[in-house]
């Protein structure tokens, strides 16, 4: 079946989001490569990017200078974007507070929970409605998820902490994308949605680390790396394709291709570390990429005219 004229202005987004998800997936493996605290983690994962996102709004903001275009340091969607930035920050708390105490499994199990609450809440804010198809493709890729990590999630009383924290993740991280889906919509540009959502978001993870008292320095110099790719990969690269991508996807859509996130992070531990990969994790990984493509192909009615995409966004 061909795809729909809405489907194929989806696919830039589509394509941006799978492999910024892919990205993302490296997140669990480098923050349990990491000797530090979980807060002082989310820190330096914000912090070290800074400079880089500094750098590319400025080039932004010169070049639509040049172009004779007003200047404005306030970006579009400012609101949204702090927003962003305090749920962002609550994610990472959370996520990484949970990971550290809890299987890597049960977080992400419990962390993809996600979809299920963007798309209620999209289909309100937004009027970004699931069809038919795109509630069955979802279906099949929660599932998937749900398989792919079932094989190694152990509940224990001595994990339920790391669990809840897991599971609230999932609140963090819906009204992060939503937020930033909002602030695509006004019409903020990626660089804009990063740099100001991480600048917002870096501060508040240092007040955490430091209520905590975690260290926030390496014990030694090779301590730096996996902060740096944090940084660096799966932040500027990952995140930052993430918002790109909710610039020209729903958000409902957008948040079930983030779902390749945990077959990357399967994939990736079986490679690299050797952790068993069962047959109930292959069909999970099987059903979640055949419900991402499913569900791109059937696609988000938008009840309101342009509600659908945002401005062009280099």
């Amino acid at each position: 079946m061909p795809l729909s004229s809405s489907s194929r202005l989806q696919i830039p987004g589509v394509a941006v989001l799978a492999v910024s998800a892919a990205i993302l997936g490296f997140a669990s493996i480098l923050v349990k490569a990491s000797d530090l605290g979980p807060q002082a983690i989310a820190f330096w994962r914000l912090s070290l990017g800074l400079p880089l996102l500094a750098a590319l709004l400025s080039r932004r903001l010169w070049a639509r200078r040049r172009a004779g275009e007003p200047f404005a340091l306030k970006p579009p969607g400012w609101r949204a974007l702090a927003l962003a930035g305090m749920f962002f920050a609550g994610d990472l708390a959370f996520w990484h507070a949970g990971i550290k105490i809890t299987t890597a499994a049960n977080a992400t199990l419990l962390a993809n929970l996600t979809p299920i609450l963007v798309a209620i809440a999209a289909w309100f804010l937004f009027q970004e409605r699931p069809t038919r198809g795109m509630f069955i493709a979802g279906v099949l890729a929660i599932l998937g998820a749900i398989c792919l990590a079932g094989g190694n999630v152990r509940f224990a009383p001595e994990r339920v902490s790391g669990d809840i924290l897991s599971a609230l993740t999932a609140v963090w991280y819906t009204g992060y994308i939503l937020s930033i889906r909002a602030a695509r919509k006004a019409g903020a540009a990626t660089v804009e949605v990063m740099f100001w959502s991480t600048f917002v978001a870096a501060p508040i993870a240092l007040l955490v680390a430091t209520g905590f008292n975690e260290p926030l320095m390496p014990p030694d110099p090779s301590g730096w790396w996996p902060l740096l790719a944090l940084a660096l990969i799966v932040h500027v690269g990952g995140q930052g394709g993430v918002a790109y991508g909710l610039g020209h996807t729903p958000a409902a859509l957008a948040t079930l291709i983030i779902l390749i996130q945990p077959v990357v992070s399967a994939f990736a531990g079986w490679v690299l570390f050797g952790e068993a990969f069962t047959p109930l994790q292959w069909i999970g990984a099987a059903l979640v990429m055949i419900g991402v493509y499913a569900a791109q192909r059937a696609g988000v009615q938008v009840s309101t005219p342009g509600a659908g995409a945002a401005k062009p966004d280099p």
